[in-house]
This record gives C-alpha cells, sequence and structure tokens, in this order.
C-alpha cells in the first residue's frame, strides 16, 4: 500500500516512515504464519492457589525475673555516649550482679528459729514433677514383691522376719498428701533418735528444715451448718484440720545431709550447697554456724555430714569437689581437707566401730575405702591411704556403712551392692585390699533411673536394728520402698493408698522398725 505524501515532509522523513511500515507489515505476517503452524503463545495457565497456610501457635512468653529497673538518660537530661552515661550503665550492672549474688549467699550469724520459721501451706508444686517418670521404665504402683513371696518362703527365720516388715502399716493420722513436712523438695530425711514418739525431720532444696510428730492424730472437728427457712435441717458437716508442721529456713540452698549427735541428742549438725556446715541446737532454739570458707564468694557446696560416734568434737563433711574435711568443734577455724576424688562425691560414710575407715561413692564411678589413720603427701596437701576400691559400670550415687563393717552403694547401672569387709577392727594402718576382697558379696537388681525431678535413690541402714538382723531400705521408683538385708534378700515392699509420687527419700529409725520416706513434693510417708 503506497501512502500518499505529505507535503512539507523531506526525503529521509518519508524514507524513515516507509521503512517502520514494511517492518510492521513483515511482523504481522510472521505472527499469522506461526499462529497456523500451532507455535504461538497458548493461553496463560490460571497460577495455582497458595496452599492454606496453617496456623502457628501463639508462641508462649516466658517470665522473665524481674530486676534492677533501668532509668531514661534522656529523662535524666544526660547526654549519650558522654561519661556520665557509661557510668550510670556500669553503676546499672553492678547492681543487677550485686543483686544475684545476695540472693545466693548464705546467712553466716547466728539464727533465731523464731524469725525463720516459713509456712509450708500453698507451696505445693508437685503437678507434673514425675512427667518422665514412665519413660524410665517406672510402673506406678505395680507392685514386685508382696504376699505370694512372702508364702513361698521356705526358710522359717528369713519368712518371720519378712511378715514381721511386710506388716508395717501406712501411718493413718493423716494422708500422706496432706503431711508436707517442708515447701520444697526433699533431699535429706531422718528421724530424731528418741524411741517413745516418732519424730520426723526433712531438709529441701531451698534450705528448709521441716520437723512433724507422728504421735499427733486427726481429731474431725464437727462443724453446725447454717441453717434458712427454706432448707431442710442436715447434719453437722466433719472437718479433719492439717497436721501440725513446724519448719525453718536454716539455709540459702538445699539442705544435702543432717545428723544428730549421739552425744547430745538435742544437737543436730546440718550439711549445705550453700557451703556451710550449721549446729541446730533444740534445746537452745538457736542454730550457729560453724563452719564455711573464710571468703564468702568461694562456693564449695557440701553433700554429706557425719559425726565421729566415738569422739563428740570430731565432724566429718564431704564436698561435691571431690574433697572430704574433718574439723574440730572446738576450734573451728582448724579444718583438714583431703582431696579423694577428681570428681563430685556424692556420699561418703563413717564405720561407727572403726571411724578412721571411710567409704566414699563418687561420680568417677568407684567406691572407695580409706584409712585416716595413715597420711601421706605434705603437710596441708596430705591424704588418708586408700585401702581399695571397685569400680562400677557408672556412677555411684552413695555409700553406707553399718555397724557391722559392711558398706551399700547404690548406682546408675541400676544395681545395690552390698561389700562385706570381716575383722576391721584387726587391719594394719593403710593395709592394701585385693580386688577379690573389694568385690560385692551381693548385688541386687534395682532401678535407681530417677531422671530431672526424683532426688537421687540411696540405700540406707537400720544403725542399731533390735533384733541384730541388719538391713537398709531405698525408694522404688514404683512408689515403694524396698527393705533389704544384707545379705541381698528383700523383706518387704511398702506402699499404700495416697502416695501419688516416689517415696525416694527413705530413712529407719536407728532402732525401731520405723521408716519415713519423702517425695519431690515436699510430702512424707511413714510407716510403722
Amino acid at each position: 500500500m503506497v501512502k500518499k505524501e505529505t507535503v512539507g515532509i523531506s526525503d529521509y522523513e518519508r524514507q524513515r516512515q516507509e521503512n517502520i511500515a514494511q517492518r510492521d507489515k513483515l511482523l504481522k505476517q510472521l505472527a499469522l504464519d506461526a499462529s497456523s503452524a500451532g507455535l504461538g503463545p497458548g493461553s496463560k495457565p490460571k497460577p495455582a492457589r497458595p496452599a492454606a497456610q496453617k496456623k502457628r501457635p501463639a508462641v508462649k512468653r516466658i517470665k522473665e525475673e524481674i530486676v534492677p529497673r533501668r532509668t531514661s538518660s534522656r529523662i535524666a537530661g544526660i547526654e549519650a555516649d558522654s561519661e556520665v552515661a557509661k557510668r550510670k550503665a556500669e553503676e546499672e550492672h553492678v547492681a543487677v550482679q550485686e543483686a544475684a549474688r545476695v540472693k545466693r549467699q548464705r546467712i553466716s550469724g547466728p539464727l533465731d528459729l523464731s524469725e525463720v520459721q516459713v509456712a509450708g501451706k500453698g507451696w505445693d508444686k508437685s503437678a507434673n514433677f514425675l512427667v518422665d517418670v514412665v519413660s524410665r521404665g517406672a510402673d506406678p504402683n505395680v507392685r514386685t514383691f508382696g504376699e505370694e513371696e512372702v508364702r513361698e518362703t521356705t526358710d522359717k527365720e528369713l519368712r518371720a522376719l519378712r511378715e514381721k516388715m511386710s506388716g508395717l502399716e501406712l501411718y493413718d493420722g493423716f494422708e500422706p498428701n496432706r503431711i508436707k513436712i517442708v515447701p520444697e523438695r526433699i533431699y535429706s530425711l531422718g528421724f530424731h533418735p528418741v524411741v517413745d514418739k516418732p519424730l520426723v525431720f526433712a531438709g529441701d532444696k531451698m534450705g528448709n528444715l521441716g520437723l512433724f510428730d507422728a504421735s499427733q492424730s486427726s481429731s474431725p472437728i464437727k462443724h453446725e451448718p447454717v441453717k434458712t427457712e427454706d432448707q431442710d435441717e442436715e447434719d453437722a458437716e466433719e472437718h479433719y484440720p492439717d497436721p501440725d508442721i513446724t519448719s525453718f529456713h536454716l539455709h540459702t540452698r538445699t539442705i544435702s545431709s543432717f545428723q544428730f549427735s549421739p552425744h547430745n541428742p538435742s544437737h543436730c549438725y546440718t550439711s549445705s550447697y550453700d557451703s556451710s556446715l550449721r549446729l541446730l541446737d533444740l534445746t537452745k532454739s538457736s542454730s550457729t554456724e560453724i563452719y564455711a570458707p573464710t571468703d564468702t564468694s568461694l562456693d564449695e557446696p557440701i553433700s554429706g555430714v557425719e559425726m565421729d560416734p566415738q569422739t563428740p568434737h570430731l565432724l566429718y563433711f564431704s564436698r561435691l569437689d571431690g574433697h572430704v574435711g574433718r574439723i574440730d568443734t572446738r576450734a573451728p577455724d582448724t579444718v583438714d581437707v583431703f582431696q579423694l576424688s577428681d570428681k563430685k562425691i556424692g556420699g561418703f560414710s563413717l564405720n561407727a566401730s572403726c571411724p578412721h575407715f571411710i567409704a566414699t561413692a563418687s561420680l568417677d564411678r568407684t567406691m572407695r575405702i580409706w584409712d585416716l589413720r595413715k597420711l601421706s603427701g605434705k603437710k596441708g596437701a596430705q591424704s588418708p591411704a586408700l585401702c581399695g576400691e571397685h569400680e562400677s559400670r557408672l556412677s555411684v550415687s552413695h555409700a553406707a556403712f553399718n555397724s557391722a563393717g559392711q558398706v551399700a552403694t547404690a548406682s546408675y547401672d541400676d544395681t545395690v551392692k552390698i561389700h562385706t569387709f570381716e575383722g576391721m577392727s584387726g587391719w594394719s594402718a593403710g593395709r592394701d585390699l585385693t580386688e577379690k576382697e573389694m568385690a560385692p558379696s551381693a548385688i541386687v537388681r534395682h532401678n535407681n533411673q530417677t531422671g530431672r525431678w526424683v532426688t537421687i535413690l540411696r540405700a540406707q541402714w537400720q544403725l542399731h536394728p533390735s533384733d541384730g538382723v541388719h538391713r537398709f531400705c531405698i525408694g522404688n521408683m514404683n512408689r515403694f520402698v524396698d527393705i533389704y538385708t544384707s545379705k541381698g534378700e528383700q523383706l518387704a515392699q511398702l506402699g499404700g493408698d495416697g502416695i501419688t509420687a516416689v517415696p525416694a527419700v527413705a530413712q529407719f529409725h536407728p532402732t525401731n522398725d520405723w521408716i519415713a520416706a519423702g517425695t519431690a513434693s515436699g510430702k512424707l510417708c511413714l510407716w510403722m
């Protein structure tokens, strides 16, 4: 198609317009050819609808601890990046650090029990405390020893002993879930040595020491209902009062152990993770610090305390850093400290008849016997003679001597081992024991996998059994307490209605056939 010439157009412009027209004609022809050959662009596919996104769960906000409040430098008229602003930031940081330090620092001065008494009600944090018990092999309330095993016992003496110990009944003065002896998780527990009534003491995670007198009973109190003209007469309602429990805040951290003096039953020595030892005098109603590091910034948690039964002024203690100490209460500034392990010592014990022998249990998987009569090394860095050691597959939680010279240990390889050492009173100083002599005389299979929320299980002997038969008790993850002889024979498995948690911390009365056990919620179970 020839275009009409436009008046006033130059030759160059006319040539340019003709070129544009030819190009457009060529492009249209190419588009028609491609369309007829099926090569043209097809219809655009519909965009895929995005998949419905799952609704994200709401993020749970973590409640932060309240710290010293910061103030605005701008409002206070302080210029940014000035020396005053830097000094203010440093002061705020120091205040936060000081608040955290004061919170954990032990109390060094004397304590009046009337000033440190705490209430145990309303502190129940047992909910979900035992969530991981099932996953660790526990089977709550399922017995592994009972009446059938007692009936099938052929040995007359053993059967009589089993019937006797299995006959212990759960204390019926109050239900176990009502006897909250301490506010928090129980770590240590024991009886006062008095024999005419059961007095139970317990130490918890936050440094509280609780006292419960089991001679009390729960007599119901009748309340007359309020009557109106529209209501018929109703019978009076019965209300059961809570048990009388007294608790004292003696330490700032966990009370790991305590022991009554064999020479003065009104004296009770307590040890704590706050690095201190205290003497509780029940007669004077006071608690006095008798040992602590001279430097208050040192953190040396104490895991156990025992008193020499033959020397009333000698006190022994173990620390979590692998040391064992000896202190003379007449001169508390003089302390002998021995490093017996490179790892944590979870428990130790003195031989009551030969207190110069010490048994230690450590995270390094060993149980060791030491003789304090033979010391070696330079002054200030001495250590007692190592008589022998026995290594377990996993860490050993505790070692306990009985009065016959036997040691019971509980370890994370799910065993309770009994080691028998005969004639210790005649041993020469620093005697070297063979591997055979250190081997356990009995091994009991026992589930010791406590997990995070249950206190470590420990085998505890009855110190002075009235019938002369040595036996020990230990908590059971199925919510029982097991009793065994020194030969590893099970005597009983104590339980009862109302026990809703693992009674992990179990202890015999020194002479009477009474057993107490504490749970992670600070509650007490008692069999008599």
